[in-house]
């Protein structure tokens, strides 16, 4: 078999087979392979694409230096296709992970390629099957000068925004992975918002699925216009021969693949707080339970009940929270990337490149990220997003509204984690005096870990305080 494929494309799953067409379209020749017989094979006579029967045939058919890239499950399978590919391949070569893989086990694996000479370039994609096809979003870390020899490739297939590639280089290892990681789980609580807003105009206002959808589709029109609510209004939309709703069939219990309780632990493990992304993750594992919501609901009696006063004030209302809570939800999102910049040393990483990146083809992309690449433009040493002037401008607009919809919410029974997590994280924001200065002599008392006094700053001292109980030794 003649070395004539630019790339190969390992595992031909909707992802894979689609990423194939969309490069085979821009004039790459793609060399596809799949463990499962016969799936490479469905794609023969696709213009640009050659199925591939073996491994050894794939290696045989890519020129020099050879491109490989795998859209397998993350795990166990990328770490067992690496070591089947490693021996065959030489120094130069590369090895591209598109899947959805943790950000430490890219930079194992990067660290196992370069052992052998072999480049290893980890990609977050986004954008689904149709993104993948037609344009995704893609997040890339690794060497430079994989990327650099790569990068264009990628740049031709991925999406446009304003005639512009979403797509970057965001630096080495593994730091393509975790902008995914924090995309996802900046998309679990963007997703929450909405569930919670659709709750309130179900549960608080009794709309109809029709009546909340000609809602979203006139938010599509102004500051909240965004992929997930084009989405939304199209789902409210849809209904079964019958004339149901088709939302209304399907049970309420929401799944997921751990990638947004990656970006939780993420920052946690920084000492970033992002408590709105990790109660969206805890939403979803509520959601799961219920069974156990039912008995609960049951024996408790039902929380949530119908508005009682002004039905349209409310709707303005719940617009202004809904952009208020994403603001709050970017902001927690950028400032992990922001801190994960300088533990691992990825200094090439622009959070207005992030903000560009995420603006077409990906799942979270919003008319919010044109302000925001704007401000990170403007100011690119600044990575508190709260301070980005635009921004300042918009809370201020909207925060009356978003604190009478989580005021009737704690009062009427409706669920929002999402909407009154950002709320109490923007108040701890903006708090220049916290109480946590009773926190620090907590501990000093019980456990004597020391305090840092006013009149002292950056000194740790044990005070002595009022004979109590048993000391502990605890947080």
């Amino acid at each position: 078999m003649s070395a004539s494929a630019d790339i190969a494309m390992i595992g031909l799953g909707v992802m894979g087979r689609n990423l194939a067409r969309n490069m085979a379209s821009r004039g790459r020749r793609v060399a596809v392979f799949d463990r499962a017989p016969g799936l490479a094979a469905q794609m023969a006579g696709e213009t640009q694409i050659v199925p591939i029967g073996t491994p050894g045939e794939l290696i045989a058919a890519l020129k020099r230096p050879r491109a490989l890239m795998m859209m397998v499950p993350a795990g166990a399978a990328v770490d067992e296709q690496i070591e089947a590919l490693l021996p065959d391949l030489e120094a130069g070569d590369a090895v591209i992970d598109g899947g959805n893989s943790h950000f430490r086990d890219t930079i194992r694996r990067t660290e196992r390629a370069a052992s052998r000479g072999v480049e290893f370039l980890g990609l977050g994609i986004s954008g689904g099957e149709s993104g993948a096809r037609h344009g995704p979003s893609i997040m890339a870390g690794g060497p430079k000068a994989a990327w650099d020899r790569l990068g264009s490739l990628f740049n031709a297939i991925a999406a446009r925004h304003n005639g512009e590639a979403c797509c970057a280089w965001f630096g080495g290892g593994g730091a393509g992975h975790f902008i995914k990681t924090m995309h996802n789980g900046i998309e679990y609580a963007d997703m929450q918002v909405i569930a919670e807003v659709y709750g309130v105009l179900r549960e608080g206002l009794g709309q109809s699925a029709a009546d909340a959808a000609r809602l979203f589709a006139g938010w599509q029109t102004g500051p909240l216009a965004s992929y997930l609510v084009e989405i939304t209004a199209a789902i409210l939309a849809t209904q079964e021969p019958g004339g149901r709703p088709t939302v209304e069939t399907i049970l309420d219990r929401a799944a997921q693949k751990g990638t947004g309780q990656w970006a939780s632990v993420a920052s946690l493990e920084m000492g970033i707080a992002a408590p709105t992304l990790a109660e969206a993750v805890a939403a979803r594992l509520v959601s799961a339970v219920k069974t156990e919501r039912e008995r609960t609901a049951s024996g408790l009696g039902r929380a949530a009940r119908p508005h009682d006063g002004d039905k349209a004030a409310l709707i303005g209302d719940l617009a202004d929270a809904f952009l208020g809570a994403r603001i709050a939800i970017y902001a927690q999102g950028f400032a992990v990337i922001a801190a994960a910049r300088g533990l691992f040393g990825w200094q090439e990483l622009a959070l207005a490149d992030v903000a560009r990146v995420w603006q077409g083809g990906c799942i979270i992309r919003a008319r919010l990220l044109d302000d925001l690449r704007a401000g990170f433009g403007a100011a690119p040493a600044e990575s508190n997003l709260l301070l980005l002037p635009t921004i300042v401008t918009t809370l201020t607009r909207v925060e009356p509204g978003w604190r009478r919809v989580v005021a009737a919410g704690a009062l009427q029974g409706w669920p929002m984690p999402a909407l009154a997590s950002s709320l109490a994280w923007l108040d701890g924001m903006r708090t220049a005096r916290s109480a946590a200065n009773l926190i620090q002599a907590q501990r000093d008392f019980f456990g004597a870990h020391t305090v840092e006094r006013v009149d002292a700053p950056g000194k740790s001292v044990h005070l002595q305080w009022p004979q109590s109980g048993e000391n502990g030794a605890g947080g």
